[in-house]
Order: structure tokens, then sequence, then C-alpha cells
């Protein structure tokens, strides 16, 4: 079974531990956005996942990206970091019921080949920031998006 994502539901279990993520805008050189789509609930988001024990956040952001669309990239800034208590994660089987922190940085790649892995995400594309507004993205991801999108020159702090 998937994990079941809260967003401000009064029906959301209480977090029990924090989960560590890290994410990234990544601008192709005409100023394109890569966004993945989740092979679980089929939301676009930004690539990305969690940071394993041993690894910087900035490194676990790249190996993500790798990981999900076989894009190196270099990391330019921070874009934000997102702890809403209100944003909960469950894992049904065993996993465990979380509270996302989630870094967001920015990032470039010279490449535009992308390949999807196929088992975490069954799309990857680039995206007009027009074309993205109008993808089915979870809320929270949503967010996280139009803030870096919207002020790229500026860290946001939710």
């Amino acid at each position: 079974m998937a994990r079941i994502e809260y967003y401000h539901d009064v029906a959301a279990p209480q977090a029990r531990e924090l989960l560590p993520a890290a994410f990234a805008i990544v601008r192709s050189g005409s100023g394109r956005v890569l966004l993945v789509r989740r092979a679980d609930d089929g939301y676009w988001e930004l690539p990305g996942g969690r940071v394993e024990v041993g690894e910087s956040a900035s490194a676990a952001a790249i190996r993500e990206v790798a990981e999900e669309t076989g894009v190196t990239i270099r990391v330019t800034g921070l874009a934000g970091v997102y702890s809403d208590p209100g944003h909960v994660l469950v894992y049904p089987c065993g996993g465990g019921i979380y509270q996302q922190f989630a870094v967001c940085f920015h990032a470039f790649t010279p490449h535009s080949d992308i390949r999807p892995d196929r088992d975490e995400t069954s799309a990857a594309a680039w995206f007009d920031a027009e074309q993205a507004e109008r993808l089915a993205m979870h809320p929270a991801m949503r967010q996280r998006l139009t803030d870096a999108l919207a002020e790229p020159h500026r860290a946001h702090f939710d």
C-alpha cells in the first residue's frame, strides 16, 4: 500500500517523528522546470526524497534527482525549508507516521534528456511555469514550486 498524505486534515493522525527530505527546483538552460509524476498517486512534484543518514540535504537532492530522472544537477541555492506540522505522511506497512521536514534547493542542469526510473516516478518532463500551474499536484508541493518560481531570490520558510 502506498503512503497516505494528509495536509491540514482533521482526520490526520498525530505525527510521531520527523521525516527529513530534500527536493530540487531544477531549471534547464531555457528556464523550464523539471517535474516528476509519482507512480503511487499520480501527482506531479519536484524531484526529491528522504535524506539518508550520513548524507547532507544537498547531497540527498542531487542523488534523488539522479535516481528519479537520470539527470545530474548542480545545486545553486536554497529555495526554502518547509516543516508544516499539518503535513503528515503515513506509511501503513510499518513505516510510521511523520511530519515532513523538507529542504528545497534551486538547481541547474545543462542536460535536457531525462528518463524516469519507472519505480517511484512514472514520468518526468520539463515544464514552463504556466504549464506547471495546470498539473495535478499535492498542495504542499504546489506551495514549494509557487514560492520558488514567484520569488527565486528569496528563501521561503514554512
